[in-house]
């Protein structure tokens, strides 16, 4: 994930991504960098519109959000019917003090 994360950030500051400034970007930030994962990222880059494949994503994303949104409401709206269970009995701070106590010692 990290070398996607440094595309990303060459990428927002106009840089060209190559694989030198991948690589200076992970030592930077405290990783061994892979050549070979280096490598294929850079080459699985070439000739992408990367503003392009993030609007796209976008895009795909949004509907499976919203669609989220309903079966969620749907799922709230039941939760209180199937509900019915007592409510615990409330523990004074002395006797929750002392419960943990004896899980101490």
């Amino acid at each position: 994930m990290e070398y996607i994360y440094s595309a990303m950030v060459l990428y927002s500051a106009g840089k060209d991504i190559t694989e030198d400034a991948i690589k200076a970007i992970l030592t930077a930030a405290g990783v061994e960098p892979d050549a070979a994962k280096i490598k294929a990222l850079v080459a699985s880059l070439d000739g992408v519109d990367i503003k392009e494949a993030i609007a796209s994503a976008a895009v795909c994303a949004a509907p499976a959000a919203g669609a989220a949104a309903p079966a969620a409401a749907a799922a709230a709206a039941e939760a209180p019917a199937a509900q019915a269970e007592p409510e615990e009995e409330a523990v004074s701070e002395e006797e929750a003090a002392a419960g943990l106590s004896a899980l101490f010692g």
